[in-house]
């Protein structure tokens, strides 16, 4: 047998070691044995290489030759690595002293090896025994090792071969027993391990899910405490993990089967269908979660009832559910953003997504604009279907749509000196989980602290975590003025025409912002100078946009063809535009491909603008090709002209990009 080792690591030694220190350290090794329950035969043959070693490497010509052979060996390339010819009789002893080394894996693969045909010991012999209970001890090392470097799924791979090693040999059951506890242990691991490769990485992600929820199954739910290898917050931390890490519909999916014997998922499950279906524009999917929060027959559900039915057209019944179910606080908190009730549900529904609903997911990336959700045709085709003649707004009332946004008031609850919702007083204060009804807990949270976030609030580690506090600011309520308009003009074309005997109805027209947007013409885009950035303008021009995202465009393409940006990516896009960029640029390396991308603006008109937020309508003229790893061509290249929406963010005082999509 070959031991993958020098004579200098077999020892412990290294090469500037002098004589006396050589054999020293040959004196410790010998009198230090390992005393795991090795036959004595496997311990004297472990000491007569140790000695070998010594002999040779204390003298000094034969030392000297052997450094030079190490020597020539190391340039000979990584491929030559030194190895040590050990006879059978002493293999035992050489990998024992191969797991001393810190070789542990190696260890293990020769030990398998030995005890397979045609090298396979004889039954009930010396040899086989110490050869199981190194290959036990070696696979225990080896785990530990391929942990520590978060290998966790080829460490779970090498615990379930010593297992069933092990067991086809019938032998040591405390150390089968160490095996199954330590792969009981690395689950956690191996789910966050596996969820979080690549979205193309199909197969290791549905077996992430399996261990998924066969660790929530053995728990007893999400709120259960079936796992003693893990406690609450070890549990609240690491589901805080995997959540990023899972799909929109992996959690749909997730709750909805965990939805029976937990209220938490239940509500989650809700959450996630809402994101969904506001993302992909998708109403059938909201009225899911709507179906699902009235089964519950919970109270206290009333705000949320009330944005799902805002986002489903049925403005009556939103209207109805929030004023029967929102605190005082809350009210007085709407009632500041304007004097509208219409106004007032579409500034609490947008924050509502912005903070709850849309946050944690992986293939998520949407932006609570409620203008975009109720002009899409799908969204408004859905309203049109579910529409009754009682739910339909009479057209007088679109006189409440005239909202001037110059007189209304914006302004946060005034128990919060940082101008957001109020805070918990006393920064010290503890929750407690005393096992009563996890709703119970939220309203009494709820009754204690206002309109903030139902999550942030929740005393239930579910919640905690999720969703921090942040500032309502004037972007809120503008945004909800600009949805509001969007919402009455579907609501006049909803609006019954006056049939016989009935006198039509003046209509006042709607009031303008106080601070009017003027609509930019179309135009014919012009190239753009050399952008300046970052983009730190507080008020930038339409041709500063257009130069911000001209500038993302090249650097996506430079990206995608294997090449470096000129700038750096973090001025140009936020984090979630970066990752999904890397994700893509992974998977073509993963294919061995290349994208030769060419994209032209060729107009850009901004729609929507305040402090922090700027969005705008683009056409393009797009081109992509791929190519293989030698650069060829793969099939024919893409060729379209696409109109998206591009919104952009500002933060730390930089312009970047959010997010984009189809435009409606």
């Amino acid at each position: 047998m070959e031991l993958p080792i020098d004579h200098f690591r077999l020892l412990g030694v290294n090469p500037t070691t002098d004589l006396q220190s050589l054999l020293r350290t040959l004196q410790q090794r010998i009198d230090r044995a390992p005393d795991q329950g090795f036959t004595q035969e496997t311990l004297i043959a472990r000491e007569e290489l140790l000695r070998a070693s010594a002999d040779l490497l204390s003298d000094s010509s034969r030392r000297q030759a052997y450094e030079s052979d190490l020597t020539a060996l190391a340039g000979s390339g990584p491929t030559l690595m030194p190895a040590l010819d050990v006879p059978t009789s002493k293999e035992v002893g050489g990998l024992l002293l191969l797991l001393e080394a810190g070789q542990a894996f190696e260890s293990f693969e020769l030990a398998c090896r030995a005890l397979q045909p045609p090298q396979t010991p004889a039954l009930g012999s010396t040899r086989e025994a110490d050869l199981a209970l190194l290959a036990g001890l070696a696979c225990l090392a080896a785990a530990v090792d391929l942990h520590q470097q978060r290998r966790y799924e080829a460490a779970a791979q090498t615990l379930q071969q010593g297992q069933h090693l092990l067991q086809r040999m019938g032998q040591l059951p405390a150390i089968r027993q160490q095996l199954s506890d330590e792969l009981d242990g690395l689950r956690p691991y191996r789910v966050l391990d596996l969820l979080s490769r690549n979205l193309t990485a199909q197969t290791e992600r549905a077996e992430g899910l399996t261990l998924l929820e066969e660790l929530v199954a053995r728990r007893g739910g999400l709120e259960g405490f079936g796992d003693p290898s893990m406690g609450p917050e070890e549990f609240q931390a690491f589901f805080k993990q995997i959540r990023a890490f899972l799909t929109v519909q992996e959690q749909v999916d997730l709750f909805s089967r965990w939805a029976e014997a937990s209220a938490a998922a239940d509500f989650l499950a809700s959450t996630a269908l809402t994101a969904s279906g506001f993302a992909q524009r998708k109403p059938e999917r909201i009225a899911a979660a709507r179906e699902r929060l009235e089964a519950s027959g919970q109270d206290g559900l009333q705000p949320l009832l009330a944005c799902l039915h805002l986002l489903l057209g049925q403005v009556d019944k939103a209207r109805s559910a929030f004023e029967q179910g929102a605190t005082p606080e809350l009210k007085r908190w709407a009632e500041q953003q304007s004097s509208d009730s219409l106004a007032q549900l579409c500034a609490y529904c947008r924050d509502w997504l912005a903070r709850d609903v849309l946050p944690g997911y992986r293939d998520l990336e949407a932006d609570p604009d409620l203008e975009a959700y109720f002009a899409d045709r799908d969204v408004q085709a859905y309203v049109e279907q579910h529409d009754s003649p009682s739910e339909r707004l009479p057209a007088t009332t679109e006189n409440a749509f005239a909202w001037d946004m110059g007189s209304a008031p914006v302004s946060a609850a005034p128990a919060s000196p940082s101008g957001g919702f109020p805070e918990q007083e006393d920064e010290d204060e503890q929750w407690d989980w005393d096992g009563t009804s996890w709703l119970e807990n939220l309203r009494e949270a709820w009754d204690s602290h206002g309109p903030a976030s139902w999550m942030e609030r929740m005393p239930h580690w579910q919640w905690q975590w999720q969703w921090p506090s942040r500032r309502i600011t004037t972007g809120v309520a503008v945004a909800a003025g600009v949805a509001l308009l969007a919402i009455a003009s579907f609501v006049r074309l909803r609006s019954p025409a006056p049939g016989p005997g009935r006198t039509p109805i003046a209509v006042q027209p709607v009031a303008p912002p106080a601070v009017p947007i003027k609509p930019t013409p179309p135009v014919k885009a012009t190239p753009a100078a050399e952008p300046s950035l970052p983009l730190r303008e507080e008020a930038p021009s339409e041709a500063q946009v257009q130069a911000l995202l001209e500038a993302w465009l090249d650097a996506k393409a430079a990206i995608l063809a294997g090449k470096d940006s000129r700038i750096p990516l973090e001025v140009l896009a936020r984090p979630s535009q970066l990752d999904r960029l890397e994700s893509e640029r992974d998977a073509d390396q993963a294919r061995g491909e290349t994208q030769t991308i060419s994209t032209d603006i060729t107009n850009l008109v901004i729609n929507e603008r305040d402090a922090n937020r700027i969005a705008a309508t683009v056409g393009l003229s797009y081109t992509d090709q791929r190519l293989n790893s030698k650069g060829d061509p793969q099939g024919e290249p893409s060729k379209m002209e696409l109109r998206n929406l591009y919104v952009f963010g500002r933060d730390g005082g930089i312009w970047r990009l959010v997010s984009f999509q189809k435009a409606p």
